[in-house]
């Protein structure tokens, strides 16, 4: 038998579906499922897999001389591009796609939360003060630049293009530009940009180049009020650059659903910096039902393709950390 570890969370209906995704003529009666959380995952489990859709422990990797694919049911994949961490014929795949969705919609909402100041009305409620904070922004005629324009960049842009916001893009790769950027531009040109924002939104992962990208030099280039919004990685923005930026009020908001050090620590600067809203990196994991679904379907899909030779989705490019670059399709 082939052995195929599965550790995403699937429910019964999920199990159907991968299962049945590669036709017993073509092989399916080979697979054998072993369906575990991944902290139960042991060494020997790994080794033994052909097919594993689910994170498991990197290190658990360097031995696994059977497997074939390890589908990741994560958008990151910084711990399995670690050279020697991948068997060398073993194909990595991400969750991209998953996600965009629901860290879009948490973004946005962030974006609401700071530019209506309903932060303040909360902590105003908490003290039983009936009390106006004065004047507040809109969405429509502002401008955002977004930092990253995949599938969760691209779902946001969509979202405050719709809205009005005047979107302007920037991503690594040259592409065609998609009707909801109305300004499209490359990471080189990211300095020039960053004045013009009233909103800055990040969904980057994290990589050596994207580690402090946003740092106290290119936070002093924002605009006087901006408001900051990350859903990449911690590693994007210094902990202590960007409480500078809200204390001084440099920036006029932050929002972030990732910190350099996760899980925050109970003494860290960022709990009492004004303006700042913390989220504890849930915007997406499987919070949402969608995501799941998402998920399972991508697994499917790369289960039957590398059974039967085909080209796997989402495949990582151990060069960059990201999904290999293909021209993004319209959100």
């Amino acid at each position: 038998m082939r052995e195929v570890l599965v550790t995403i969370p699937v429910e019964p209906q999920h199990k159907i579906c991968l299962e049945n995704a590669v036709p017993a003529s073509e092989g399916g009666r080979e697979l054998h499922f072993t369906y575990l959380a991944k902290e139960n995952v042991t060494q020997e489990m790994v080794e033994n897999a052909e097919v594993i859709l689910g994170n498991v422990n990197p290190e658990y990797l360097r031995r696994a001389g059977r497997l074939k694919l390890l589908q990741l049911d994560s958008a990151g994949a910084a711990s399995y591009t670690v050279p020697g961490v991948m068997p060398p014929k073993a194909q990595l795949a991400n969750a991209t796609g998953a996600y965009g969705l629901a860290v879009s919609e948490h973004m946005l909402a962030s974006v609401l939360l700071l530019v209506k100041k309903l932060h303040l009305y909360q902590q105003n409620m908490q003290h039983h003060q009936w009390k106006d904070e004065g004047q507040v922004s809109s969405i429509r005629d502002s401008v955002t630049l977004v930092i990253g324009l995949g599938d969760i960049g691209g779902q946001f842009a969509k979202k405050m293009h719709a809205l009005g916001s005047h979107v302007i893009g920037v991503r690594r790769n040259q592409a065609k530009r998609p009707d909801y950027v109305d300004e499209m531009y490359q990471m080189e040109e990211l300095d020039s940009l960053l004045g013009r924002a009233d909103i800055v939104a990040c969904s980057l992962p994290g990589t050596p180049q994207t580690e402090h990208l946003i740092n106290k030099e290119r936070i002093a280039k924002m605009k006087d009020g901006a408001f900051l919004i990350n859903a990449g990685r911690g590693s994007l923005i210094p902990t202590k650059d960007l409480c500078e930026a809200l204390y001084s009020g440099k920036l006029g908001g932050a929002a972030i659903d990732v910190a350099e050090q996760e899980p925050l620590p109970e003494d860290s600067m960022l709990w009492d910096a004004p303006n700042l809203l913390v989220t504890p990196h849930i915007s997406g994991n499987y919070h949402m039902r969608q995501i799941k679904e998402m998920i399972v379907e991508i697994a499917a899909d790369n289960l039957k393709a590398v059974m039967s030779g085909g080209r796997i989705k989402n495949e990582v490019d151990f060069q960059t950390g990201y999904r290999k670059f293909q021209e993004p399709e319209d959100i």
